[in-house]
């Protein structure tokens, strides 16, 4: 697959996502697309349909360090709003699965509403599994850098505060130090006008976030902020639609 250098490639800060408990922001299901949305997207959070949801998962499932076949690695990125790197990275070969969730915070559980109250240290990220004999570590780093602004500090376009946070949650020795030496050369290189600010931390207990988070835009493709932020980015990236 054509990477995109990154000085041809303008930077797709994610515009802002819907305010939750937005009760007209319903996300679509697979049966309800196709039709327009007149959405508002003006404000900084994901919409958050279901109120009283948790995130319920099962604690032998929500861990960031689960053994894996040698076929497949796991790394852990924060790349803003968790459906456009998910978006992104399911489209990859050698992707073999991207899943949303939060992760680097000090409390357990954590549901969509306490990440997007600002108290719980965590960050949206997407845990991406790979096999690294189709697609490497430092070629999942190639794509991150391109996917958003890693110069932005807890800020993605309109989406601000420390759950956007730019993040590598590395699972190995291996992925830091690639994820260290692509900073450097980048930094050197003066791609951006401003320092990559990314922070470059050990996989903690990764949190899948509910339901309707996953698989969002393959999902809800006609939502407003799919259709205007999503899918303009996939375009760019030479990702199709």
């Amino acid at each position: 697959m054509k990477l995109l250098p990154l000085t041809a490639l303008a930077l797709l800060a994610c515009a802002p996502r819907p305010a939750p408990g937005d009760g007209d922001l319903q996300p679509v299901s697979t049966t309800q697309q196709g039709g327009s949305s007149s959405q508002d997207t003006t404000s900084g959070t994901t919409p958050d349909p279901s109120p009283a949801m948790s995130s319920d998962q099962d604690p032998e499932e929500a861990t960031a360090s689960e053994s894996t076949p040698a076929s497949e690695e796991v790394i852990t990125l924060g790349a803003g709003c968790f459906w456009c790197t998910e978006a992104v990275y399911e489209r990859l070969e050698g992707v073999l699965d991207a899943v949303s969730g939060y992760m680097g915070g000090h409390v357990e559980n954590p549901t969509y509403r306490e990440i997007c109250g600002k108290k719980t240290g965590h960050i949206e990220v997407t845990e991406v599994r790979f096999d690294p004999r189709v697609i490497s570590a430092g070629e999942i780093l190639e794509w991150f850098w391109r996917m958003h602004d890693p110069t932005s500090w807890d800020r993605q376009g309109a989406d601000a505060g420390p759950q956007y946070r730019s993040a590598v949650f590395f699972h190995s020795e291996a992925q830091k130090e690639e994820a260290e030496r692509q900073i450097a050369a980048i930094n050197a290189s003066d791609t951006f006008s401003s320092p990559i600010v990314t922070e470059v931390r050990p996989a903690e207990r990764f949190w899948p976030a509910e339901d309707y988070h996953q698989d969002y835009y393959s999902l809800n493709g006609e939502q407003g902020y799919c259709r205007m932020v999503i899918r303009p980015k996939l375009q760019k990236l030479d990702l199709g639609n």
